[in-house]
């Protein structure tokens, strides 16, 4: 289990240094699981390395929330006098967000009747 850590932490930190190194605007960890997933596609003995260490993480995954709801917490004191400015733009990036889910979706729906016909 360790060698499936040590794969996952690797992939975190060459996400980390492509994005350092090439100024891409995107956060490190997310690239390191894009090519995460690029060399899960070419290496497919490569996820019975870490399907097991994925599983315990995600096991505990509410654990790692934690940080992050301290972190709302303590910025929450900054916030103060910005709600009507937050809830607006939590309504309108929900909404936003369907919009965007849907219209993806019936094009995936769209796409599945042209090749099916």
């Amino acid at each position: 289990m360790l060698a499936a850590f040590a794969v996952l932490l690797l992939f975190q930190c060459l996400g980390e240094g492509i994005v350092f190194v090439f100024h891409l605007p995107l956060p490190g960890p997310v690239a390191g699981m894009l090519l995460l997933m690029a060399a899960l596609l070419a290496m497919p003995k490569l996820q019975a390395l870490v399907e097991q260490a994925a599983n315990t993480l995600l096991s505990h995954l509410s654990l790692l929330f934690v940080p992050a709801g301290v972190g709302i917490l303590v910025a929450a004191g900054s916030g103060s006098g910005h709600w009507i400015a937050i809830l607006a733009s939590l309504v309108v990036s929900t909404v936003l967000a369907l919009a965007v889910t849907g219209l993806i979706l019936r094009g995936m729906g769209d796409a599945r009747k042209d090749g099916d016909a």
